[in-house]
């Protein structure tokens, strides 16, 4: 158990600073489920996460989505589709707030 979180440590050691596990980065806040919708930047990855909101003027349910970006440690190995979890930290850049912490599920692809 590490971070207050009650995730496993991964079995590699990394030299990344914003690692979690092996560097200075410290994670607070929440912590969200979501699947690897892209891996297409450098030490970044796009989470997904698909959630229901209730119309009342319908009277029923529609799906939205939305999408954050998250840091990827070099100890962590996901692919596209894959099931993670993401916990908040501080701002690392612009738009990324929140590192990988663990793989639920490994997906189809």
């Amino acid at each position: 158990m590490a971070l207050g979180l009650d995730v496993p440590e991964p079995e590699t050691a990394c030299e990344d600073a914003n690692c979690p596990f092996h560097g200075e980065l410290s994670v607070r806040g929440g912590t969200l489920t979501g699947e690897v919708a892209s891996t297409a930047m450098d030490k970044t990855i796009v989470v997904e996460r698909e959630y229901d909101v209730y119309v009342p003027k319908y009277d029923r349910y529609m799906k939205r989505r939305s999408r954050v970006p998250a840091h990827l440690p070099p100890c962590v190995d996901v692919a596209v589709g894959d099931t993670v979890r993401i916990a908040e930290t501080r701002p690392l850049s612009k738009t990324k707030a929140h590192v990988v912490v663990e793989v639920e599920a490994r997906g189809d692809a």
